[in-house]
């Protein structure tokens, strides 16, 4: 039976994240979020809810592989991949790897939204 091994909340602002993106363009894009995610947001009307949903869960992420935006782990590590049905993580290089140290075997997202706020919770499992 898995076990929870790490626990992470986060809630970001959206119109914070709306002004980045207005102030930075790509140059914020590109550093966080992957090609992927970028593509997957720019599709949807409202982009700026999907960025922050994105944001929320890799800091989310990142307070449940206990090591915050630090210790080799960076923003575009934590991915945020939809196949068709709930929001799923996939973790790369320094985040890839502190999963594996961890013994974790898989993770669940959720993710919710209002008109301002962008919540994600993440749970880490593992034996």
């Amino acid at each position: 039976m898995a076990e929870i091994i790490g626990l992470g909340l986060d809630v970001t602002d959206i119109p914070r994240i709306a002004d980045a993106i207005s102030r930075y363009g790509d140059r914020f894009v590109n550093r966080i979020f992957t090609d992927g995610e970028v593509a997957y947001c720019r599709r949807h009307r409202a982009p700026e809810v999907r960025f922050a949903a994105r944001f929320a869960a890799k800091e989310a992420a990142m307070k449940a592989l206990g090591t915050g935006n630090a210790h080799g782990v960076f923003w575009r590590d934590i991915e945020v991949v939809r196949h068709g049905g709930p929001p799923q993580l996939q973790f790369h290089g320094g985040a890839g790897r502190r999963f594996a140290s961890m013994g974790a075997t898989s993770s669940l997202l959720t993710i919710t939204h209002s008109d301002t706020i962008a919540l994600a919770e993440v749970l880490i499992l593992g034996h």
